[in-house]
């Protein structure tokens, strides 16, 4: 479940933001919270106004008050710690998104579960509770981190394709576009969900993310990627329109992560700093996809667009560095694969999920 915990944090992930349990704790007792108030109050006055800023257009600063957590936060897979796999230095945590016009306010933990109260939300909250007053739980596909004295429980569900991908004859992995009952059931009652789902889609070849695609009574083998892509988000747009009430539930749909593993500069390994700007800023086909299947839908879906700032920063992977390098190794890294497209934590990610914040 780790390794699932560290895919869903950066990768595909479902969010969904339920309501809580009752805690045997007034929020009036938590003693350990007095020393926070003011930063609380202050951090309300700047959200509404913050809503209306574009944050996909802006530029990468450096800012010493960052990271938010270091890299010894528990629930970290050893693939992500780039520094304790022993990249050298540690600048590509230092860098914060400054969209132009507007800046996005630091992650405050404390206020963000005050505002989140009684729901189940997802976010890097766990160093400001203390141990005694969390738990972690784990049903299915999900895994629920609940913090006892807000009633607020993070939980990440597992469903990289949205659509259902299942075992047939032979073993084959057949990818059904019209089937998603199984991961939507968890996704029932929610006050907010968060979807994301691009990166498997576009594996091809001996990487395919399945053997067969069914849609219908029809199998094929060799179906466009994009082509299956905008069916199966149709099946998940279908399934949204009819079954969830925008008066209860909030949507939103986050833009896919590039990798930065082509030729021509593309290589993520040993870039240190990130691109200043694109003089010919590539758009993703999926993401062209994604935007048209949520135009076409009734459900008023928030669209969170994390592509263009993410594809800046080439230095924010773990490249060699995805497991531990001892001195001996450092002398042939170029032995090692390089990582492209996932990320380091603390990193990039985490200022999608400040964006996030935001919006919520």
């Amino acid at each position: 479940m780790a390794k699932n915990l560290f895919l869903l944090l950066f990768l595909f992930f479902v969010l969904s933001l339920f309501s809580g349990i009752l805690s045997q704790y007034e929020l009036e007792e938590l003693t350990w919270l007095d020393d926070n108030d003011d930063e609380i109050s202050m951090f309300h006055s700047q959200h509404s106004a913050m809503r209306k800023c574009d944050f996909s257009s802006g530029k990468w600063v450096i800012d010493q008050s960052y990271p938010l957590y270091d890299s010894s936060c528990p629930y970290l897979s050893s693939a992500v710690t780039c520094t304790k796999n022993g990249r050298p230095g540690s600048d590509y945590e230092k860098w914060r998104w400054k969209p132009h016009g507007c800046e996005i306010p630091r992650f405050n933990a404390l206020e963000f579960l005050g505002r989140m109260t009684k729901k189940r939300i997802m976010l890097v909250v766990q160093s400001v509770i203390p141990m005694a007053r969390k738990t972690i739980t784990y049903v299915g596909p999900t895994m629920a981190f609940y913090a006892m004295d807000f009633e607020t429980t993070i939980v990440f569900c597992w469903a990289p394709f949205l659509v259902e991908l299942k075992k047939g004859p032979e073993n084959k992995r057949i990818l059904h576009l019209n089937m998603i009952e199984e991961n939507a059931k968890y996704w029932r009652g929610a006050d907010v969900l968060v979807f994301d789902s691009a990166h498997w889609w576009t594996h091809s070849d001996k990487y395919s993310s399945w053997d067969l695609i069914m849609e219908g009574n029809s199998f094929y083998r060799n179906m466009h990627p994009m082509v299956a892509y905008e069916k199966g988000l149709m099946t998940w747009a279908k399934w949204v329109d009819l079954n969830l009430d925008p008066r209860k539930t909030r949507v939103l749909f986050r833009s896919m992560s590039p990798r930065h593993n082509r030729e021509n500069g593309w290589k993520c390994f040993n870039q240190r700093e990130p691109l200043e700007f694109f003089s010919h800023p590539h758009v993703p086909e999926p993401l062209l996809v994604l935007k048209e299947v949520l135009r076409r839908m009734s459900f008023p879906v928030f669209f969170q667009n994390i592509t263009t700032m993410t594809a800046l920063r080439r230095d924010g992977h773990p490249s060699v560095y995805s497991k531990f390098v001892s001195q001996t190794g450092k002398q042939h890294l170029g032995d090692y694969k390089s990582d492209c497209s996932h990320w380091c934590l603390p990193g990039v990610p985490d200022t999608w999920n400040e964006m996030l914040n935001v919006m919520l």
